[in-house]
C-alpha cells in the first residue's frame, strides 16, 4: 500500500508582514475585508506624527503594535507582529483499505492512522484545521515539543489531532460534546491502544458549562490547548471563548487552527487578540486555513 510520506511544502512569506493595527472605531471584520493588513499599510494607518516610531516598533525582532498605532486608541490592545508562513495542507492520507465511506487513512509520525468518520454530527468529520495542526506539530517538534506535556484537546471531533499528539508522547485529554464521545473514544482507542504512549484520555466538556466541577483548578494545569475548526457559524463562540481563558494559564500555549469563512470567525479572532498575546504562526490560503498561537500575557 502506497503511504504519502508528511513532508513540508513551505514558502516564505516575504513583503507580507501581516498584523493586527487597525482603529477601534474601523468598524467590524468581514471576510471581504483583509484582518491582517501588511505592515506598509500599517505604518500608513498610524498618525503623520507618530508614523516613524510604528516603523521601528515593527523592525524589531519581537514587536508589538502600540495605541500609538491607531489616531482612534479606545480600547485597543498590543498585537504581535508577525510573518507567517505560507504552507499547503499535503495529501497524507492513503487510499482506502477499506470498502467502507466512512473511514479515511492518514500516516503522521510514522504512523498510519485510520479514522472513522460519522454524517450525523459536525463534529465527526475531519476538517481542514485539524488537518493542518496535525501537519504542523509534526513537522515542528522541536518548536512544540509535546513529550511528556499535559494536552487538552477542545472539540475534539474524530480525534485525530489527539491521536498525533498521543504519538508525540503527550498526555493527552480529548474532549468534546456527549453525543460525539462515543465515535472519538473509538478513534483513539484504535489507533493508540498497541502504541507504547501514554494512555489517553476521553472527556465530555461542554463549553462553559460545568468546568468548575469537572475540571478544578486546583487539580488539572495544561501545557498545550488545542482547538481546530471549532469557530464557525454557532451559537456557542462566547462560552467557547471563555472555554479557552479558564484552561489558558500562565505557561499554557493555545494553539488554534481555524477555515476561516464567515466574518464572525474574524471577529472572534479579533476578540481573543484582545486576550491574549497573539500570533499568527502559518497560513493555508489553499484551504483557508490560519494557525494560531496564543498565549497568556504577562501582567
Amino acid at each position: 500500500m502506497p503511504v504519502y510520506k508528511n513532508l513540508w511544502s513551505v514558502h516564505l512569506s516575504t513583503g507580507n508582514l501581516s498584523t493586527f493595527c487597525h482603529s477601534s472605531s474601523s468598524g467590524m471584520i468581514s471576510a471581504q475585508q483583509p484582518p491582517f493588513p501588511n505592515k506598509i499599510q500599517g505604518i500608513m494607518d498610524c498618525q503623520t506624527e507618530e508614523a516613524e516610531t510604528c516603523e521601528k516598533q515593527c523592525d524589531s525582532d519581537d514587536c508589538t503594535w502600540s495605541s500609538n498605532c491607531s489616531s482612534s486608541t479606545a480600547g485597543l490592545t498590543q498585537f504581535k507582529c508577525y510573518s507567517p508562513v505560507i504552507l499547503k495542507i499535503l495529501q497524507n492520507w492513503v487510499p482506502r483499505v477499506s470498502h467502507y465511506f466512512d473511514k479515511e487513512h492518514y500516516t503522521y509520525v510514522g504512523h498510519q492512522i485510520i479514522i472513522q468518520e460519522s454524517i450525523e454530527h459536525f463534529g465527526a468529520v475531519v476538517w481542514p484545521g485539524a488537518l493542518a495542526l496535525s501537519q504542523y506539530l509534526e513537522s515542528n517538534q522541536e518548536q512544540f515539543n509535546l513529550k511528556d506535556k499535559k494536552v487538552l484537546e477542545i472539540g475534539a471531533g474524530t480525534g485525530l489531532v489527539s491521536i498525533v499528539a498521543c504519538i508525540l508522547g503527550a498526555y493527552v485529554t480529548a474532549t468534546d460534546l456527549p453525543e460525539v464521545l462515543e465515535n472519538l473514544s473509538y478513534n483513539i482507542s484504535r489507533n493508540t491502544q498497541d502504541m507504547n504512549i501514554h494512555k489517553p484520555e476521553v472527556r465530555k466538556l461542554v463549553w462553559g458549562e460545568d468546568l468548575d466541577e469537572d475540571f478544578p483548578v486546583s487539580t488539572y494545569h495544561y501545557d498545550f490547548l488545542l482547538a481546530t475548526d471549532v469557530v464557525y457559524h454557532h451559537t456557542a463562540l462566547d462560552p467557547l471563548l471563555a472555554t479557552m481563558v479558564r484552561f489558558c494559564k500562565p505557561g499554557t500555549v493555545l494553539l488554534w487552527a481555524n477555515k476561516f469563512r464567515f466574518s464572525t470567525d474574524y471577529e472572534f479572532l479579533e476578540k481573543l487578540c484582545n486576550i491574549f498575546n497573539t500570533t499568527i504562526l502559518a497560513e493555508f490560503p489553499e484551504s483557508n486555513v490560519k494557525l494560531i498561537k496564543a498565549t497568556v500575557r504577562e501582567n
